[in-house]
């Protein structure tokens, strides 16, 4: 047959209060050894008698478990946060539920705008879809056009910037077979006249920046 329920309650007979102290405290003694032990707990036990006497048991020192008690933030500490931190959620709820809609909105338009997901649209729906995606294309073909006058301009630009440049360079060469033909006509009689003529055209070919050197 089970034992009876114990009410919980002040002993009022000294020497029955007595024994069930001394054995109540051996059992949590030892049962707060086993918990250390079983599942590697940090376990510290203080238990002091109506005469003043003082029991205790540590996992490890005493001192080093009570200083870790100290150093954790008790419940009531740690509840405004939480608190704080639901009213903060609890405030952005309406405004991330908004954006979920309108991305929501926005990826549907997409895939409307692709073709897809077309059905159950309305006629005037589809006819502002229909608008939507002329407006868009006539936007791809100014860009487009836009694109390809500035390639055509750059082009053209980089032509006249050439032939100003060979037109430079015709220039120069008609000066240097003029003065050739200066040095030719007042000195007939040397032999080195064409190296000569060759010696200054190059000379001045290299002060206009198109050659490297000049022998």
């Amino acid at each position: 047959m089970g034992r009876g329920k114990i009410e919980i309650k002040k002993i009022e007979n000294l020497n029955n209060r007595q024994v069930t102290f001394s054995k109540r405290r051996a059992g949590l003694l030892k049962k707060a050894k086993e918990l250390s032990i079983l599942c590697d707990a940090q376990v510290a036990v203080i238990v002091i008698s109506t005469t003043g006497r003082l029991y205790e048991y540590s996992s490890s020192s005493m001192e080093h478990v009570l200083a870790k008690y100290k150093q954790t933030p008790h419940p009531s500490e740690i509840a405004p946060v939480d608190n704080e931190s639901k009213a903060f959620k609890s405030d952005l709820q309406p405004e991330v539920s908004a954006l979920r809609s309108e991305l929501a909105k926005m990826h549907q338009l997409h895939r409307r705008m692709m073709g897809k997901d077309l059905a159950g649209l309305s006629f005037k729906e589809l006819q502002h879809l229909e608008h939507q995606l002329a407006e868009g294309i006539l936007s791809v073909k100014d860009m487009k056009e836009q694109v390809l006058f500035q390639q055509l301009e750059n082009s053209r630009l980089q032509e006249e910037k050439i032939k100003l440049e060979n037109q430079k360079l015709s220039e120069q060469i008609e000066e240097l077979r003029r003065n050739s033909r200066h040095y030719q006509e007042n000195h007939p009689s040397e032999n080195t006249c064409w190296a000569s003529v060759r010696a200054i055209c190059d000379c001045r070919l290299k002060r206009e920046g198109y050659i490297n050197n000049c022998a």
